[in-house]
């Protein structure tokens, strides 16, 4: 009976092309609109590393102006740590993993005199990183704990450093000049694009991986400039590089691994004494506050999904539901155009349950084929997006098997959902009414 349900509806399709067309293109429309920011919205707030994400946090103490807060929500924490601070945490090694990380640059000097000296974005961390996120290797590996605290000229390359110094070949354990000095490759990363960039959403969370990696402890040493966030609630306490180092200025993130509550709650201890410390030393004059933040929490508070993404999504299902208001017109005449036939049906002994079923089949078979138009107009929308705002939402712009499903499933739904009205109108015919007029 399905299948003869199914037959109805595409004969009926071919009585009435043009209502049918208007019918398909009102929910395509609906539908390209709506799973256009839908898409962009699931992947700007998608789980970076589900399986891990309860597991790694982010540290925030209140080390700002004892007199101003650091911005104007009561519960607002800064969101970096100064360098002093990061570096006797990780130091302390009281996580299972930790590290301090930052942004940098430098230029790098191929060897081939061919190819010109090109400057490169720097991700200065501790080796535990590349275990902490899981980092895919396709040459070598990570430096080990030694050169963390031996301040090794050791560095790991992204792949597509390596393709542009080294031709893509296997570099480990060759030299490579980078800020004028000789540096040992020890590993090159495979493809690896997290989005959002959780580790570091304070310089962007929709930004390329860094070009480099190399250990924190460098930064000191070869007074590497500072590409991220930089905020400081009063001057260093001298001049040079030193100085700004050791100052009160926070401009480097810390992360850490804690694989239960536990070791969460212990860890959250040992921050409270470690604040309690500094305080003995006139730093942190503000009351005590200290908060971990998984990955989730950290992507929320720090709004990785604007305001604006969200509103023109509701915005966009608003248009939906305009869409679906015109659908139900266009049922009602449609079906109000077959009064005789589903009056001579009912008369000659269909059950309204029959009719029902019949009118309803039609409007999901038209919203399954608004819905693949939709995916269509999707596809559109996606790629102007792209066209708008570049390169670097390329990974935003996309759609996956998960949201194919989504977009029928609206589509079928809601078709259904605007076809009850019309199809209870067209049950309830007379057939009385209907074979008098004939």
């Amino acid at each position: 009976m399905f299948n003869y349900y199914i037959k109805l509806a595409f004969k009926s399709f071919k009585r009435n092309p043009i209502l049918s067309l208007l019918m398909v293109t009102a929910i395509a429309l609906g539908i390209g609109a709506s799973m256009t920011t839908i898409t962009v919205n699931y992947l700007m707030s998608a789980n970076p590393i589900p399986h891990k994400s309860e597991q790694l946090f982010h540290i925030q103490v209140d080390n700002w102006d004892p007199n101003n807060p650091f911005n104007d929500d009561e519960d607002a924490l800064p969101n970096q740590l100064t360098w002093t601070d990061a570096t006797n945490l990780t130091h302390a090694k009281k996580a299972l993993r930790q590290s301090a990380m930052s942004m940098s640059g430098a230029i790098i000097e191929p060897q081939d005199s061919e190819s010109k000296p090109f400057e490169a974005s720097i991700r200065l961390a501790y080796t535990d990183f590349f275990a902490m996120f899981e980092v895919p290797f396709l040459y070598g590996g990570p430096w080990d704990n030694n050169s963390d605290s031996n301040r090794e000229q050791v560095v790991v390359l992204s792949k597509r450093t390596n393709e542009s110094v080294f031709g893509g070949e296997n570099s480990i354990g060759k030299d490579i000049v980078i800020a004028g000095r000789h540096f040992q490759v020890v590993g090159v990363i495979d493809t690896w694009e997290v989005m959002p960039k959780f580790y570091d959403v304070n310089n962007g969370p929709f930004n390329e991986t860094e070009e480099l990696f190399m250990p924190f402890s460098l930064k000191e040493d070869l007074e590497l400039p500072n590409w991220g966030n930089n905020n400081c609630w009063k001057s260093p306490e001298g001049e040079g590089y030193a100085a700004f180092l050791r100052s009160e200025c926070i401009n480097t993130q810390m992360w850490v691994e804690l694989p239960n509550a536990q070791a969460e709650a212990e860890y959250l201890d040992f921050l409270n004494n470690y604040v309690r410390s500094q305080k003995e030393l006139g730093r942190f004059p503000r009351p005590l506050h200290n908060r971990l933040n998984d990955v989730m929490e950290w992507m929320e508070r720090r709004e990785v999904v604007e305001e604006d993404a969200k509103m023109m999504m509701w915005l966009s299902f608003m248009f939906l539901l305009v869409c679906l208001l015109n659908t139900i017109g266009l049922l009602l005449a449609k079906f109000t155009g077959k009064s005789s036939e589903i009056g001579l049906r009912l008369a000659v002994g269909a059950s309204k349950a029959d009719v029902f079923k019949q009118h309803i089949v039609e409007t999901a078979c038209i919203g399954l084929v608004g819905g693949v138009a939709g995916l269509g107009l999707t596809l559109v929308g996606l790629q102007g997006i792209k066209s708008l705002y570049g390169d670097f939402v390329d990974d935003l712009a996309s759609l996956d098997a998960s949201m194919i499903v989504v977009a029928l499933v609206i589509a079928l739904v809601s078709s259904i959902a605007a076809g009850l009205y019309p199809t209870w109108r067209a049950c309830n015919i007379s057939p009385a009414s209907q074979l008098k007029s004939q």
